[in-house]
Parts: structure tokens; C-alpha cells; sequence
């Protein structure tokens, strides 16, 4: 199999289950390969042959963007280390979940969770910590008995109980017939990434003063967007330069000077933006040849210093869009 083989058949997957697909992001490099969306389940998918492949920085832009744009973050892949990805298997790397095509297919087709979970020393699966301890007592059964039929420490047992620690396949089996109750509890792949890093900040307008030489234009663009009242996250691997938010808008947000590279972005930015539910705009350093590409609102610096607040920026998107529109 090869990548392009599982990409497609990860769209597959996808648009069978009733999810709306933006285009692949074909422009290097890129922290995902495809944005998904169903009713209000956002997916931001990376797709690798081998799932190692992921690095750390990329992970971490990936779990920002899933964090900014009300998302989960995903990968899909076909194998691990020196063997494939196990079928109802889910990985960790750097926080981000990664399955196979087919834990994918039974996830969002099927309705069928993974129960299992790949750690360093082998396969795990979460306990229902509170249905252990009730079919436990409700057999009158202490700790140090169960602990001796299942081969455990007593303090083992309680973990499973009280904090629901992972427990190997084994184990759980051996449970599940004492007690004749089911323990594996589902795991969701679209669960928040974990713990995330302080967001990198642009920098305030003072401050890029007091050292012109060390920013570039895109960057002092992006803070003119951060001083009309917008949050806004830099990324190093999407297709957009950042991504700007305040308490009512999102905005996918480009920068550069304008060249036919732009309007590829634009195309891809509008894409996405459609799946996201997000505005999309490209702030072109110098004269813009077009006003709009698709829903990406091409506005040139000079219109942007103009500005003074983000109400007004997304009045002057809305016009802008309108406007193209009626041509």
C-alpha cells in the first residue's frame, strides 16, 4: 500500500460516514493532509504511511489548530516501527491519537469504539474502574482475594477501582469472567489533545517597533491583525499563515505579496475555511491583482492599516465577499 492509496481511502471512509471534506493540502510542509467536518465534529487528519513519522513540532501545531478551530487532531497510518498498525488499536504520538483505515472505518461507519490501546510493553485497555468495584462488592469479594485470583497487587486492584488504570488484555479477560460483567471502556478518538504549551504570542506593535530589523513584513502584519483585537497564532506548516480569533470570528489568515502561489493558497484556504466554518483572508503585501478567490478575501496591506477595530475588518470582508459575489 502506499500513501496515496490510504489517503484515499481515508476520504473514502470519511465521506461514507457523512463528513463534508475540504481539498487535500498538497503544499509542503503541512501538519494535516485533509480538515473534516460532521454536524459539530471538526477533524484535522494527518496522514502517514508510518505513523513514527510524525515529529513533535508538527504534532504540536497540529494539536493548536484542533484547539483554536474547536477540533480533534488525528493520524492515520498504515504501520509502526517494523510492523502494520493492529486493527481496534489506537497509538500515541506526542499526544496525538493515531489508528489505522480500519479502526477508522469501525469508529465512524460501524459505531464500534477501539477498546485497546498500544503503550511501551505491549496492548492496554482502560477499566470501568466503578463497574470492577461494584461487581466486586457485590460478591462480598475483598482486594487481596480478587488480587490472588487475577495474580496482581492489591494495590493494583484498587487503581483499576479508583482511577481507572490501564490493565492488560489479560487481566481485563480474567475479570470479565469472574465477575461476567463487561470492563473495556471505549475510547473516544475525539477526545481533546493532551496538555498543551503556552501559545506563542505575537508580538505588540511597540515592541516590533523597537526592533524593525528582526521582523519580517509578514510578521509585522500579523501584529497590525493582533492590535484590532485579534488572538493570533503563527503556524509554520498550514497553508495559511495563522489563524486569528476573537470572541466572534475566526479567521484562516495569509500573508505575502501576491504571486501565483498565493492564489493556490487562496483556493486551498477557502477549502478549508467552508469545512472549519471560518473566514479566510489573504493580506498581500503590496497590490493585489483580485479582490477575492473563491470565499478568500484579498486584502492588500494599505487597506488593512486602514482599519480600526475587528468589527470593522469583518464588515470589510462581508462587502468584499458581497461584492464578488454579484460579479
Amino acid at each position: 500500500m502506499t500513501k496515496e492509496i490510504l489517503i484515499h481511502q481515508i476520504i473514502d471512509v470519511l465521506a461514507r460516514a457523512g463528513f463534508a471534506l475540504s481539498d487535500r493540502c498538497n503544499i509542503r510542509p503541512r501538519s494535516f493532509d485533509v480538515a473534516a467536518r460532521k454536524d459539530e465534529t471538526l477533524l484535522l487528519c494527518k496522514v502517514l504511511f508510518n505513523i513514527d513519522g510524525l515529529n513533535e513540532e508538527t504534532a504540536r501545531e497540529m494539536k493548536y489548530l484542533a484547539e483554536y478551530l474547536g477540533g480533534s487532531a488525528i493520524v492515520v497510518g498504515a504501520k509502526t516501527r517494523d510492523q502494520m498498525l493492529e486493527d481496534s488499536v489506537v497509538y500515541m504520538r506526542y499526544d496525538i491519537l493515531a489508528l489505522n483505515v480500519q479502526t477508522l472505518y469501525d469508529y465512524f461507519i460501524e459505531n464500534v469504539p477501539p477498546l485497546v490501546s498500544a503503550a511501551p510493553g505491549g496492548l492496554y485497555i482502560s477499566i470501568e474502574g466503578d463497574i470492577l468495584k461494584k461487581a466486586r462488592m457485590d460478591q462480598s469479594m475483598s482486594l487481596g482475594t480478587l488480587a490472588a485470583m487475577v495474580g496482581v497487587s492489591r494495590r493494583t486492584i484498587s487503581k483499576y477501582e479508583e482511577e481507572g488504570m490501564d490493565a492488560s488484555i489479560d487481566v481485563v479477560l480474567q475479570l470479565e469472567d469472574i465477575f461476567g460483567v463487561e470492563l473495556a471502556k471505549p475510547i473516544n478518538i475525539l477526545k481533546s489533545c493532551g496538555s498543551r504549551k503556552p501559545r506563542k504570542k505575537v508580538e505588540s506593535r511597540a515592541k516590533a517597533q523597537e526592533k524593525p530589523c528582526t521582523l519580517l513584513p509578514e510578521d509585522l502584519i500579523l501584529n497590525t491583525i493582533s492590535m484590532l483585537g485579534y488572538d493570533v497564532l503563527p503556524t509554520a506548516q498550514a497553508p495559511f499563515k495563522a489563524i486569528s480569533r476573537d470572541k466572534s470570528s475566526i479567521i484562516l489568515t495569509g500573508v505575502s505579496e501576491f504571486n501565483t502561489t498565493v492564489v493556490k493558497r487562496a483556493h486551498l484556504m477557502s477549502s478549508i475555511s467552508c469545512v472549519t466554518e471560518t473566514q479566510s483572508v489573504f493580506i498581500i503585501n503590496g497590490r493585489s491583482k483580485i479582490k477575492s478567490v473563491e470565499n478568500t478575501v484579498m486584502i492588500e496591506k494599505k487597506e488593512l492599516d486602514r482599519i480600526s477595530d475587528s468589527e470593522e475588518l469583518l464588515n470589510f470582508i462581508e462587502e468584499r465577499r458581497e461584492t464578488h459575489d454579484e460579479t
